[in-house]
């Protein structure tokens, strides 16, 4: 594992994240870098599974049927700041909003490759050596980025929590898409390949290949 710090990479920028199309952005963000940074706790992954929500017309969306609530509010924000909530009360899940102003479109991080700050991850996790349980999965991700709902509405354009590139190559045939995961509930919108994975990747959760 080599490791990255800081400026050996650029954040993305304002753009990427208010493109229209949302399963163009998600399978962008695949190789890209999530970063956060709590004090001297620097911590690093690679995006390595992605999931996109279609906002209004998606029923697997929160936004779904135009839905407007305290939690969702932010996901009608301008692209490029983060919506984290909370799964079962237990699971924290970061996704990046996307879109423009009152597009409701979020994309869902489901897994990391670990690049750098792995003891601050086994610190926030307890686990007393890495694996790839560390980072795979929405819920362990975040416990292990330490990204909680208080950094919902958080922009990505900032110091504490945003993704870079670092020019890794991610080839088109490396790129799997799938339907998602846990969203039976939304009927035929649960069969649409919104899931977006690089292909062998250890670190992916559920379907690899």
């Amino acid at each position: 594992m080599k490791a990255i710090t800081l400026g050996q990479y650029d954040k993305l920028p304002v753009d990427f994240y208010r493109q229209k199309n949302v399963c163009t952005v998600a399978k962008a963000l695949l190789g890209k870098l999530l970063v956060t940074s709590q004090g001297n706790g620097l911590t690093i992954g690679r995006i390595v599974e992605t999931e996109a929500y279609n906002g209004i017309t998606d029923k697997a969306s929160h936004a779904w049927g135009n839905r407007r609530t305290k939690r969702t509010e932010v996901m009608y924000a301008a692209g490029g700041v983060s919506y984290v909530y909370l799964c079962y009360g237990i699971h924290h899940l970061f996704n990046v909003v996307t879109n423009e102003v009152d597009v409701p479109h979020a994309v869902l991080v489901r897994a990391l490759e670990p690049v750098s700050g792995v003891e601050h991850m086994l610190a926030r996790t307890k686990m007393r050596r890495p694996d790839v349980s560390l980072t795979r999965g929405p819920g362990k991700l975040s416990k292990a980025m330490g990204i909680t709902t208080a950094d919902t509405g958080v922009s990505l354009l900032g110091d504490r929590l945003f993704i870079a590139d670092d020019g890794f190559p991610v080839r088109t045939s490396q790129i799997l898409a799938t339907p998602r995961i846990g969203v039976d509930y939304a009927g035929e919108d649960a069969r649409l390949p919104y899931r977006f994975l690089l292909k062998n990747n250890l670190y992916v959760s559920g379907l690899r290949s």
